[in-house]
Protein backbone atom coordinates (compact mmCIF):
# COMPACT_ATOMS: atom_id res chain seq x y z
CA UNK A 1 0.00 0.00 0.00
CA UNK A 2 1.33 3.12 -0.96
CA UNK A 3 1.96 5.47 2.28
CA UNK A 4 0.03 8.79 0.82
CA UNK A 5 -2.84 5.94 1.05
CA UNK A 6 -2.25 5.07 4.83
CA UNK A 7 -4.67 7.21 7.68
CA UNK A 8 -2.58 9.81 9.49
CA UNK A 9 -0.52 9.31 12.62
CA UNK A 10 -2.18 10.30 15.33
CA UNK A 11 -0.02 11.97 18.58
CA UNK A 12 0.55 9.47 20.75
CA UNK A 13 2.64 9.09 23.90
CA UNK A 14 1.85 6.16 25.96
CA UNK A 15 2.68 6.57 30.05
CA UNK A 16 4.47 4.11 31.93
CA UNK A 17 0.83 4.10 34.03
CA UNK A 18 -0.84 2.95 30.82
CA UNK A 19 1.23 0.48 30.14
CA UNK A 20 1.64 -0.56 33.09
CA UNK A 21 -2.25 -0.78 33.69
CA UNK A 22 -2.61 -2.85 30.34
CA UNK A 23 0.21 -5.59 30.93
CA UNK A 24 -0.89 -6.02 34.60
CA UNK A 25 -4.41 -6.54 33.13
CA UNK A 26 -3.71 -9.59 30.49
CA UNK A 27 -1.29 -10.83 32.90
CA UNK A 28 -4.44 -10.95 35.59
CA UNK A 29 -6.17 -12.74 32.69
CA UNK A 30 -3.79 -15.23 32.10
CA UNK A 31 -3.21 -16.31 35.96
CA UNK A 32 -7.07 -15.65 37.12
CA UNK A 33 -8.23 -15.54 40.64
CA UNK A 34 -4.57 -15.43 41.72
CA UNK A 35 -2.96 -13.61 44.78
CA UNK A 36 -2.14 -9.96 43.10
CA UNK A 37 0.62 -8.43 45.33
CA UNK A 38 1.52 -4.89 44.00
CA UNK A 39 3.78 -5.31 40.66
CA UNK A 40 5.86 -2.15 39.10
CA UNK A 41 9.22 0.28 38.87
CA UNK A 42 11.16 1.22 41.45
CA UNK A 43 9.32 4.72 42.40
CA UNK A 44 5.98 3.15 43.74
CA UNK A 45 8.39 0.70 45.94
CA UNK A 46 6.42 -2.47 44.53
CA UNK A 47 6.78 -5.95 45.94
CA UNK A 48 7.56 -6.99 42.40
CA UNK A 49 10.10 -4.32 40.79
CA UNK A 50 9.99 -3.81 37.31
CA UNK A 51 13.37 -1.65 35.99
CA UNK A 52 12.65 0.87 34.00
CA UNK A 53 14.69 0.78 30.92
CA UNK A 54 12.38 2.48 27.85
CA UNK A 55 14.31 5.62 28.27
CA UNK A 56 11.33 7.90 26.14
CA UNK A 57 11.00 5.45 23.45
CA UNK A 58 6.87 5.05 24.09
CA UNK A 59 6.99 9.16 23.69
CA UNK A 60 8.23 9.00 20.32
CA UNK A 61 6.84 7.32 16.91
CA UNK A 62 9.90 4.74 16.09
CA UNK A 63 7.84 0.91 14.75
CA UNK A 64 10.85 -0.80 16.26
CA UNK A 65 13.46 -0.80 19.96
CA UNK A 66 16.62 -1.82 19.83
CA UNK A 67 17.48 -5.07 19.45
CA UNK A 68 16.78 -7.37 22.10
CA UNK A 69 18.94 -9.45 24.51
CA UNK A 70 18.60 -13.16 24.21
CA UNK A 71 18.21 -14.87 27.75
CA UNK A 72 17.54 -18.63 29.14
CA UNK A 73 14.14 -18.95 30.79
CA UNK A 74 12.89 -22.33 31.66
CA UNK A 75 15.00 -23.97 29.43
CA UNK A 76 13.86 -21.44 26.66
CA UNK A 77 16.28 -18.73 24.78
CA UNK A 78 13.70 -16.03 24.95
CA UNK A 79 14.31 -12.38 23.10
CA UNK A 80 13.81 -9.74 25.82
CA UNK A 81 13.37 -6.08 24.91
CA UNK A 82 14.70 -3.36 26.73
CA UNK A 83 17.07 -5.38 29.07
CA UNK A 84 19.98 -4.84 31.13
CA UNK A 85 22.19 -8.22 30.68
CA UNK A 86 24.90 -7.84 32.63
CA UNK A 87 22.36 -8.61 35.80
CA UNK A 88 20.24 -11.82 36.26
CA UNK A 89 16.94 -11.83 34.89
CA UNK A 90 15.24 -12.48 38.60
CA UNK A 91 16.34 -11.64 41.84
CA UNK A 92 14.49 -13.22 44.90
CA UNK A 93 14.87 -10.85 48.01
CA UNK A 94 13.08 -11.31 51.26
CA UNK A 95 9.72 -10.26 50.36
CA UNK A 96 10.77 -8.65 47.24
CA UNK A 97 11.38 -9.86 43.46
CA UNK A 98 13.23 -7.65 41.45
CA UNK A 99 13.28 -8.36 37.01
CA UNK A 100 16.17 -6.54 35.59
CA UNK A 101 14.25 -6.40 32.42
CA UNK A 102 11.77 -3.87 31.68
CA UNK A 103 9.08 -6.56 30.75
CA UNK A 104 6.14 -4.63 31.18
CA UNK A 105 7.35 -1.99 28.42
CA UNK A 106 8.57 -5.24 26.40
CA UNK A 107 5.23 -7.03 26.73
CA UNK A 108 3.22 -3.65 26.24
CA UNK A 109 5.34 -2.93 22.69
CA UNK A 110 4.35 -6.98 21.45
CA UNK A 111 0.55 -7.13 22.42
CA UNK A 112 -0.19 -3.28 22.03
CA UNK A 113 0.66 -3.97 18.19
CA UNK A 114 3.49 -0.89 18.25
CA UNK A 115 5.71 -2.07 15.40
CA UNK A 116 1.88 -2.33 13.40
CA UNK A 117 0.30 0.97 14.09
CA UNK A 118 3.57 3.17 13.61
CA UNK A 119 5.20 1.17 10.48
CA UNK A 120 4.32 2.27 6.79
CA UNK A 121 5.15 -1.19 5.83
CA UNK A 122 1.68 -2.54 4.40
CA UNK A 123 1.63 -5.69 1.60
CA UNK A 124 -0.60 -4.76 -1.77
CA UNK A 125 -3.75 -5.97 0.08
CA UNK A 126 -3.31 -3.11 2.91
CA UNK A 127 -1.96 -5.44 5.42
CA UNK A 128 1.35 -5.21 7.82
CA UNK A 129 3.48 -7.90 6.24
CA UNK A 130 5.00 -10.94 8.47
CA UNK A 131 8.35 -9.72 6.84
CA UNK A 132 8.39 -6.09 8.56
CA UNK A 133 8.07 -7.71 11.91
CA UNK A 134 9.96 -8.10 14.38
CA UNK A 135 9.07 -11.92 15.11
CA UNK A 136 10.53 -12.59 11.77
CA UNK A 137 13.12 -10.38 12.15
CA UNK A 138 14.19 -12.05 15.31
CA UNK A 139 12.75 -15.40 14.33
CA UNK A 140 10.72 -15.63 17.35
CA UNK A 141 6.50 -16.20 15.77
CA UNK A 142 6.30 -19.66 16.87
CA UNK A 143 7.05 -18.64 20.75
CA UNK A 144 4.11 -16.69 22.70
CA UNK A 145 6.82 -14.30 23.90
CA UNK A 146 4.36 -11.96 25.98
CA UNK A 147 3.19 -15.60 27.85
CA UNK A 148 6.98 -16.24 28.64
CA UNK A 149 7.10 -12.28 30.10
CA UNK A 150 4.14 -13.06 32.30
CA UNK A 151 5.71 -16.19 33.15
CA UNK A 152 8.46 -14.56 35.01
CA UNK A 153 6.00 -12.16 36.95
CA UNK A 154 4.68 -15.30 38.00
CA UNK A 155 7.36 -16.59 39.62
CA UNK A 156 7.81 -13.34 40.93
CA UNK A 157 4.47 -13.14 42.47
CA UNK A 158 4.72 -16.56 43.73
CA UNK A 159 7.83 -15.79 46.04
CA UNK A 160 6.72 -12.68 47.67
CA UNK A 161 2.66 -14.44 47.77
CA UNK A 162 3.98 -17.79 48.94
CA UNK A 163 0.97 -18.57 47.02
CA UNK A 164 0.29 -20.71 43.45
CA UNK A 165 -0.62 -19.13 40.65
CA UNK A 166 -2.13 -21.54 38.03
CA UNK A 167 -2.67 -20.48 34.90
CA UNK A 168 -6.30 -20.39 33.11
CA UNK A 169 -8.30 -23.54 32.35
CA UNK A 170 -11.31 -24.42 30.52
CA UNK A 171 -14.52 -26.05 30.70
CA UNK A 172 -15.55 -28.79 33.36
CA UNK A 173 -13.66 -30.62 33.68
CA UNK A 174 -11.06 -28.50 33.28
CA UNK A 175 -9.21 -28.74 30.13
CA UNK A 176 -5.31 -26.97 30.05
CA UNK A 177 -6.14 -25.23 26.87
CA UNK A 178 -8.62 -24.18 24.16
CA UNK A 179 -9.16 -24.75 20.57
CA UNK A 180 -11.01 -22.56 18.29
CA UNK A 181 -11.97 -24.11 14.94
CA UNK A 182 -13.45 -21.66 12.44
CA UNK A 183 -14.24 -21.45 8.84
CA UNK A 184 -14.32 -18.79 6.11
CA UNK A 185 -16.91 -19.14 4.10
CA UNK A 186 -15.46 -17.23 0.64
CA UNK A 187 -16.57 -19.59 -2.13
CA UNK A 188 -19.67 -22.14 -2.16
CA UNK A 189 -19.91 -22.37 -6.14
CA UNK A 190 -16.44 -22.37 -7.59
CA UNK A 191 -15.19 -25.64 -6.99
CA UNK A 192 -15.77 -26.97 -10.87
CA UNK A 193 -14.03 -24.01 -11.99
CA UNK A 194 -10.61 -24.87 -12.03
CA UNK A 195 -11.58 -28.78 -13.29
CA UNK A 196 -13.35 -27.20 -16.43
CA UNK A 197 -10.86 -24.63 -16.87
CA UNK A 198 -7.95 -27.56 -17.37
CA UNK A 199 -10.24 -29.40 -19.32
CA UNK A 200 -10.83 -27.00 -21.76
CA UNK A 201 -6.88 -26.29 -22.02
CA UNK A 202 -6.63 -29.96 -22.61
CA UNK A 203 -8.74 -29.74 -25.41
CA UNK A 204 -10.94 -32.97 -23.47
CA UNK A 205 -14.31 -31.33 -24.52
CA UNK A 206 -16.16 -34.20 -23.02
CA UNK A 207 -14.99 -33.63 -19.95
CA UNK A 208 -15.76 -30.10 -19.98
CA UNK A 209 -19.32 -31.11 -21.07
CA UNK A 210 -19.73 -33.55 -17.96
CA UNK A 211 -18.29 -31.36 -15.26
CA UNK A 212 -20.73 -28.28 -16.95
CA UNK A 213 -23.45 -30.40 -16.46
CA UNK A 214 -22.64 -31.64 -12.97
CA UNK A 215 -22.72 -28.29 -12.10
CA UNK A 216 -25.64 -27.46 -13.73
CA UNK A 217 -27.71 -30.61 -12.29
CA UNK A 218 -26.14 -31.26 -8.95
CA UNK A 219 -24.37 -29.02 -5.55
CA UNK A 220 -20.81 -27.78 -6.16
CA UNK A 221 -18.84 -29.75 -3.76
CA UNK A 222 -17.69 -26.35 -2.12
CA UNK A 223 -21.49 -25.79 -1.00
CA UNK A 224 -20.56 -28.61 2.16
CA UNK A 225 -21.79 -26.49 5.00
CA UNK A 226 -23.41 -29.09 6.64
CA UNK A 227 -20.47 -31.84 5.70
CA UNK A 228 -17.96 -29.26 7.44
CA UNK A 229 -20.42 -29.23 10.84
CA UNK A 230 -20.43 -33.23 10.38
CA UNK A 231 -16.55 -33.12 10.11
CA UNK A 232 -16.40 -31.38 13.55
CA UNK A 233 -19.17 -33.66 15.37
CA UNK A 234 -17.05 -36.68 15.05
CA UNK A 235 -14.56 -34.51 17.65
CA UNK A 236 -17.54 -33.48 20.10
CA UNK A 237 -16.58 -30.11 18.56
CA UNK A 238 -18.60 -27.21 17.61
CA UNK A 239 -16.77 -24.48 15.46
CA UNK A 240 -18.12 -20.90 13.91
CA UNK A 241 -18.92 -20.17 10.66
CA UNK A 242 -17.74 -16.55 9.34
CA UNK A 243 -20.32 -15.61 6.28
CA UNK A 244 -19.33 -12.75 3.27
CA UNK A 245 -21.88 -10.73 2.77
CA UNK A 246 -21.13 -9.32 -0.19
CA UNK A 247 -20.69 -10.74 -3.52
CA UNK A 248 -17.88 -10.20 -6.47
CA UNK A 249 -14.60 -7.94 -7.17
CA UNK A 250 -14.14 -5.16 -4.40
CA UNK A 251 -12.86 -1.73 -6.02
CA UNK A 252 -9.06 -3.47 -6.03
CA UNK A 253 -9.96 -6.68 -7.51
CA UNK A 254 -9.20 -8.79 -4.67
CA UNK A 255 -12.41 -10.90 -4.78
CA UNK A 256 -15.18 -11.24 -2.31
CA UNK A 257 -18.14 -13.90 -2.37
CA UNK A 258 -18.67 -15.86 -5.26
CA UNK A 259 -22.54 -16.64 -3.61
CA UNK A 260 -25.44 -14.66 -2.68
CA UNK A 261 -27.31 -14.53 1.20
CA UNK A 262 -30.05 -15.93 -0.51
CA UNK A 263 -33.19 -17.22 2.05
CA UNK A 264 -32.67 -20.82 1.50
CA UNK A 265 -28.97 -19.90 2.55
CA UNK A 266 -30.02 -18.04 5.60
CA UNK A 267 -32.25 -20.89 6.81
CA UNK A 268 -29.50 -23.40 6.42
CA UNK A 269 -27.21 -21.10 8.51
CA UNK A 270 -30.35 -20.85 11.02
CA UNK A 271 -30.20 -24.63 11.42
CA UNK A 272 -26.80 -24.64 11.60
CA UNK A 273 -26.90 -22.09 14.83
CA UNK A 274 -29.89 -23.78 16.29
CA UNK A 275 -27.64 -27.09 16.77
CA UNK A 276 -25.11 -25.02 18.08
CA UNK A 277 -22.69 -23.91 15.50
CA UNK A 278 -22.00 -20.44 15.22
CA UNK A 279 -22.50 -17.25 12.50
CA UNK A 280 -19.83 -14.71 12.60
CA UNK A 281 -19.35 -11.88 10.23
CA UNK A 282 -16.70 -12.42 7.68
CA UNK A 283 -15.92 -8.34 6.54
CA UNK A 284 -15.79 -7.97 3.29
CA UNK A 285 -12.74 -5.93 1.27
CA UNK A 286 -12.82 -2.34 2.65
CA UNK A 287 -14.98 -2.90 5.84
CA UNK A 288 -12.15 -3.04 8.21
CA UNK A 289 -11.60 0.98 7.41
CA UNK A 290 -14.96 2.20 6.33
CA UNK A 291 -17.69 2.37 9.07
CA UNK A 292 -20.58 3.10 6.71
CA UNK A 293 -19.88 -0.85 4.82
CA UNK A 294 -18.82 -1.78 8.02
CA UNK A 295 -22.39 -0.66 9.41
CA UNK A 296 -24.51 -2.04 6.25
CA UNK A 297 -22.95 -5.45 6.80
CA UNK A 298 -23.02 -5.89 10.71
CA UNK A 299 -26.80 -5.24 10.64
CA UNK A 300 -27.32 -8.35 8.92
CA UNK A 301 -26.45 -10.36 11.73
CA UNK A 302 -27.20 -10.83 15.53
CA UNK A 303 -25.52 -8.34 17.94
CA UNK A 304 -22.93 -10.02 20.29
CA UNK A 305 -21.39 -11.92 17.52
CA UNK A 306 -17.82 -12.26 16.05
CA UNK A 307 -16.06 -10.95 12.99
CA UNK A 308 -13.00 -11.46 11.09
CA UNK A 309 -12.19 -9.35 8.03
CA UNK A 310 -11.83 -10.84 4.73
CA UNK A 311 -7.71 -11.29 3.31
CA UNK A 312 -7.41 -10.99 7.21
CA UNK A 313 -7.52 -7.23 6.44
CA UNK A 314 -6.56 -4.65 9.39
CA UNK A 315 -5.05 -1.58 9.32
CA UNK A 316 -4.00 -0.57 12.69
CA UNK A 317 -4.46 2.67 12.38
CA UNK A 318 -8.09 2.70 11.64
CA UNK A 319 -10.00 -0.70 12.34
CA UNK A 320 -9.99 -0.76 15.75
CA UNK A 321 -11.50 2.44 15.75
CA UNK A 322 -13.89 1.53 12.93
CA UNK A 323 -15.09 -1.23 15.35
CA UNK A 324 -15.47 0.96 18.14
CA UNK A 325 -17.92 3.23 16.67
CA UNK A 326 -20.75 0.33 16.21
CA UNK A 327 -21.38 1.11 18.96
CA UNK A 328 -24.85 -1.23 20.24
CA UNK A 329 -24.30 -2.92 17.50
CA UNK A 330 -20.54 -3.95 18.35
CA UNK A 331 -19.18 -7.18 17.43
CA UNK A 332 -17.88 -8.35 21.05
CA UNK A 333 -14.58 -10.04 19.52
CA UNK A 334 -13.01 -10.16 16.40
CA UNK A 335 -10.36 -13.12 14.88
CA UNK A 336 -8.11 -11.58 12.17
CA UNK A 337 -4.56 -10.78 13.74
CA UNK A 338 -2.85 -13.30 12.52
CA UNK A 339 -0.16 -13.28 9.82
CA UNK A 340 -1.29 -14.68 6.50
CA UNK A 341 2.29 -15.50 5.79
CA UNK A 342 3.13 -17.47 8.90
CA UNK A 343 1.36 -19.36 11.65
CA UNK A 344 2.44 -18.38 14.65
CA UNK A 345 1.12 -15.57 17.76
CA UNK A 346 1.13 -11.56 15.36
CA UNK A 347 1.31 -10.38 19.00
CA UNK A 348 3.62 -13.21 20.52
CA UNK A 349 0.37 -14.15 22.68
CA UNK A 350 -1.83 -17.47 23.10
CA UNK A 351 -4.36 -15.87 24.96
CA UNK A 352 -7.17 -13.45 24.26
CA UNK A 353 -6.51 -9.97 24.81
CA UNK A 354 -8.30 -6.46 24.30
CA UNK A 355 -6.37 -4.68 21.71
CA UNK A 356 -4.97 -1.08 22.06
CA UNK A 357 -6.42 1.38 21.00
CA UNK A 358 -3.74 4.22 20.01
CA UNK A 359 -5.92 6.69 19.01
CA UNK A 360 -8.10 7.12 21.88
CA UNK A 361 -6.68 10.15 24.34
CA UNK A 362 -3.57 8.41 25.98
CA UNK A 363 -4.21 5.59 24.43
CA UNK A 364 -6.41 2.29 26.09
CA UNK A 365 -7.75 -0.99 25.09
CA UNK A 366 -10.46 -1.64 22.96
CA UNK A 367 -13.79 -3.10 24.21
CA UNK A 368 -13.78 -5.91 21.77
CA UNK A 369 -11.96 -9.13 22.77
CA UNK A 370 -9.30 -10.48 20.21
CA UNK A 371 -8.79 -13.90 19.54
CA UNK A 372 -6.04 -14.19 17.51
CA UNK A 373 -5.17 -16.30 14.80
CA UNK A 374 -2.86 -19.18 15.19
CA UNK A 375 -2.68 -21.35 11.72
CA UNK A 376 -4.57 -20.74 8.33
CA UNK A 377 -4.97 -23.37 6.14
CA UNK A 378 -3.93 -21.20 3.28
CA UNK A 379 -0.63 -20.17 5.22
CA UNK A 380 0.26 -24.00 4.73
CA UNK A 381 0.49 -24.24 1.57
CA UNK A 382 -0.14 -21.96 -1.20
CA UNK A 383 2.47 -20.27 -3.57
CA UNK A 384 2.72 -17.00 -2.09
CA UNK A 385 2.92 -19.11 1.80
CA UNK A 386 5.08 -21.66 2.99
CA UNK A 387 4.12 -24.40 0.52
CA UNK A 388 4.58 -27.76 3.57
CA UNK A 389 4.09 -31.06 2.01
CA UNK A 390 1.04 -32.26 3.56
CA UNK A 391 3.10 -34.97 5.92
CA UNK A 392 5.20 -31.66 7.26
CA UNK A 393 2.02 -29.66 8.42
CA UNK A 394 1.11 -31.23 11.56
CA UNK A 395 4.89 -31.69 12.66
CA UNK A 396 5.24 -28.00 12.29
CA UNK A 397 2.30 -27.27 13.98
CA UNK A 398 2.70 -29.41 17.14
CA UNK A 399 5.69 -27.27 19.18
CA UNK A 400 2.91 -24.15 18.54
CA UNK A 401 0.13 -26.43 19.84
CA UNK A 402 2.39 -27.10 22.93
CA UNK A 403 3.35 -23.88 23.77
CA UNK A 404 -0.63 -23.00 23.73
CA UNK A 405 -0.93 -25.55 26.01
CA UNK A 406 1.62 -24.58 28.31
CA UNK A 407 -0.02 -21.52 28.91
CA UNK A 408 -3.70 -21.76 28.91
CA UNK A 409 -4.18 -20.57 25.77
CA UNK A 410 -6.26 -20.84 22.68
CA UNK A 411 -5.56 -23.12 19.81
CA UNK A 412 -7.13 -20.75 17.07
CA UNK A 413 -7.41 -22.80 13.66
CA UNK A 414 -8.88 -21.36 10.85
CA UNK A 415 -9.83 -23.98 7.56
CA UNK A 416 -11.67 -22.49 4.69
CA UNK A 417 -15.21 -24.85 3.89
CA UNK A 418 -13.59 -25.31 0.22
CA UNK A 419 -10.60 -26.85 1.88
CA UNK A 420 -12.66 -30.08 3.04
CA UNK A 421 -13.39 -31.05 -0.39
CA UNK A 422 -11.62 -34.07 -1.21
CA UNK A 423 -10.51 -33.59 -4.59
CA UNK A 424 -7.54 -30.87 -1.81
CA UNK A 425 -5.15 -33.02 -0.86
CA UNK A 426 -2.59 -30.56 0.06
CA UNK A 427 -4.34 -28.37 2.63
CA UNK A 428 -7.43 -30.72 2.01
CA UNK A 429 -9.81 -32.54 4.74
CA UNK A 430 -7.17 -35.14 5.89
CA UNK A 431 -4.74 -32.61 6.99
CA UNK A 432 -7.32 -30.90 9.00
CA UNK A 433 -8.26 -34.62 10.74
CA UNK A 434 -4.55 -34.88 11.82
CA UNK A 435 -4.92 -31.22 13.10
CA UNK A 436 -8.17 -32.01 14.76
CA UNK A 437 -7.13 -35.39 15.97
CA UNK A 438 -3.81 -34.02 17.30
CA UNK A 439 -5.62 -31.17 19.96
CA UNK A 440 -8.45 -33.55 20.79
CA UNK A 441 -5.70 -36.19 21.94
CA UNK A 442 -3.89 -33.08 24.19
CA UNK A 443 -6.79 -32.50 25.76
CA UNK A 444 -8.32 -28.96 24.31
CA UNK A 445 -11.61 -27.95 25.07
CA UNK A 446 -13.51 -27.19 21.65
CA UNK A 447 -14.90 -23.36 22.09
CA UNK A 448 -17.01 -21.54 19.81
CA UNK A 449 -15.54 -17.78 19.45
CA UNK A 450 -18.63 -16.61 21.27
CA UNK A 451 -18.25 -19.20 24.15
CA UNK A 452 -14.25 -17.63 24.65
CA UNK A 453 -15.76 -14.05 24.80
CA UNK A 454 -18.07 -15.43 27.32
CA UNK A 455 -15.47 -16.49 29.46
CA UNK A 456 -13.83 -13.32 28.95
CA UNK A 457 -16.23 -10.66 29.73
CA UNK A 458 -16.46 -11.62 33.55
CA UNK A 459 -13.26 -10.29 34.35
CA UNK A 460 -11.38 -12.12 37.48
CA UNK A 461 -11.82 -10.79 40.61
CA UNK A 462 -8.05 -10.30 41.96
CA UNK A 463 -7.55 -11.40 45.76
CA UNK A 464 -4.87 -9.97 47.80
Amino acid sequence: MPISTLPPLSPVSVSAEVRLAYVLRHFGLAYPGGPVPTIGYADTQPQVEIAELAAGFFSGNAPYPPAPNWRDWQGQQLPFFFDQPEKPLLILQDNKAIISADIISAAFYLLSGWQEYFSDERDRHGRFPYAASVQATYGFVALPVVNYYFDVMRAAVEHVSGQPLRPRRWGSPKAAFAAFISHDVDNLRSAWKAPAKAALQQRQFGLFSRLLKKRLTQPDAWNNLELVAASLTQYSAKSTFFILPAQGKAADSTPNADYRLTNRLWKQLVRLQEAGWEIGLHGSIGTATDFGQLLGESELFESHAGIRFHYLGWEPRQTPETLAMLEFTSFVYDSTLGFAEHFGFRHSNCLPFYPFDFRKRGGEAADFLEIPLNVMDATLHHPNYLQLAPNEILPALAPVFAEIKRFGGVASVLWHNENFDPANTKNGPRQFHEIMAHLQQEGAAFRTGREIWEEFAAEPTPTS
